[in-house]
C-alpha cells in the first residue's frame, strides 16, 4: 500500500475494528471514536478531533498512518466515502441492551450477523483467498485448530473437507493438535481459526505445523495478531463481539463464510473428485437412513 492509498471505503470500519486490538492505547481511543461515529470524524478538522479525542494532533496523525493513511485528510476522505455508503440503519446504534424487548434483540441480531457478512465479503480479498484454495486443494492432510466457538468453525470446515474427499481433521484439544501438527510435513495445510488470533491453543499447533513445513493459514478477525504474523496466508473475519454476546454469532458466522468461499473454490478445482465424493457420500447417507426408517416401522 503505497501512501496515497488506504484501507477501500467500503470496508474501511470493518478493518478499524479488525486492527483495533494491535494499536496504542491512545490509538485505540482514537480508533473508537471513528467505530462509533465515523461521520463525526469525517466532519471534523484535526484541531476539532484533537479536542473531542483529548489527544493531540500527531497522535491522531500516527494513528491514520496505522490505519494505511498517509494522514488525517486522507483518513477524513475516507471515511466520508465510507458514511456516505451506509444505510441509515446500519449508523444507528445496534448494541443490545439489557432492557430491550424481543423484537429489538431480533432486529439487532439479524442486523449485526448481515453487516458481519457484509463486512466479511468486502474484505477478503480474492488473490488471498485463491492462494489458499489451491493450497488446500493440492494438500494431502489439512488440519484445522480452533477452540470454543472457533473449534465450531473448524469442524464445519473439516467435515466440509472430508464430504469431498478430502483428508480434513479439526482438532480443539491443544495437546491432540500439538500431536498432529508435529507429523505434518511439506505439502500440508494447518489452519488456525481465532477470532483475536491470540488464542495459546491455536497459535502453539499452529507453529509447530510451520516448522513442520506445512502452509499455514489464519482466519481471524485481526490481520495484526499473532497468529496473522504466524501464518502464509491471512483470511479475515469481520464479526463483532459484544457484552451480551461473547463468541458472537456474528463473529462464527464471518469465520463459516469464509470456510464456504474455501471451500466451494476447493470443490471448483476438484470438480469431477469432489462431485463423485459428494454422491458416494450422499448415496451412504440415504441408505443408513433408509434402512434405520424400515427398521423403524
Amino acid at each position: 500500500m503505497n501512501d496515497h492509498d488506504g484501507p477501500n471505503p467500503v470496508n474501511l470500519v470493518a478493518t478499524v475494528r479488525a486492527v483495533l486490538p494491535s494499536l496504542t492505547p491512545a490509538a485505540q481511543a482514537i480508533a473508537r471514536l471513528i467505530l462509533n461515529d465515523p461521520g463525526m470524524v469525517a466532519r471534523s478538522t484535526i484541531t476539532e478531533f484533537s479536542a473531542v479525542s483529548g489527544t493531540s494532533e500527531a497522535t491522531i496523525v500516527r494513528t491514520a498512518r496505522a490505519l494505511g493513511f498517509a494522514g488525517y485528510s486522507q483518513l477524513r476522505f475516507a471515511l466520508a466515502a465510507a458514511v456516505a455508503r451506509q444505510t441509515p440503519e446500519r449508523l444507528a446504534p445496534g448494541d443490545l441492551g439489557p432492557d430491550d424487548p424481543l423484537t429489538d434483540v431480533i432486529a439487532k441480531v439479524t442486523r449485526a450477523e448481515c453487516e458481519a457478512l457484509s463486512d466479511t465479503a468486502a474484505q477478503l480479498n480474492p488473490d488471498r483467498l485463491g492462494a489458499v484454495v489451491e493450497a488446500v486443494a493440492g494438500a494431502r492432510r489439512v488440519d484445522v485448530y480452533g477452540v470454543g466457538s472457533s473449534g465450531l468453525v473448524a469442524a464445519d470446515m473439516a467435515q466440509k473437507l472430508m464430504r469431498i474427499g478430502l483428508s480434513g481433521h479439526a482438532f480443539t484439544d491443544a495437546h491432540l493438535a500439538l500431536t498432529s501438527a508435529a507429523l505434518l510435513r511439506p505439502g500440508d495445510v494447518a489452519v488456525g481459526v481465532s477470532c483475536t488470533g491470540e488464542t495459546p491453543d491455536v497459535l502453539a499447533p499452529v507453529g509447530v505445523a510451520r516448522r513442520s513445513g506445512a502452509a499455514t493459514v489464519a482466519i481471524t478477525n485481526n490481520p495484526r495478531s499473532s497468529l496473522g504474523g504466524l501464518t502464509d496466508h491471512v483470511l479475515v473475519s469481520a464479526g463483532r463481539e459484544t457484552v451480551f454476546r461473547p463468541g458472537a454469532l456474528a463473529s462464527r458466522i464471518s469465520q463459516l463464510l469464509i470456510v464456504d468461499c474455501v471451500f466451494v473454490g476447493v470443490a471448483q478445482r476438484t470438480f469431477d473428485a469432489s462431485n463423485a465424493a459428494l454422491r458416494a457420500t450422499g448415496d451412504a447417507l440415504g441408505e443408513f437412513l433408509s434402512d434405520t426408517r424400515r427398521r423403524g416401522r
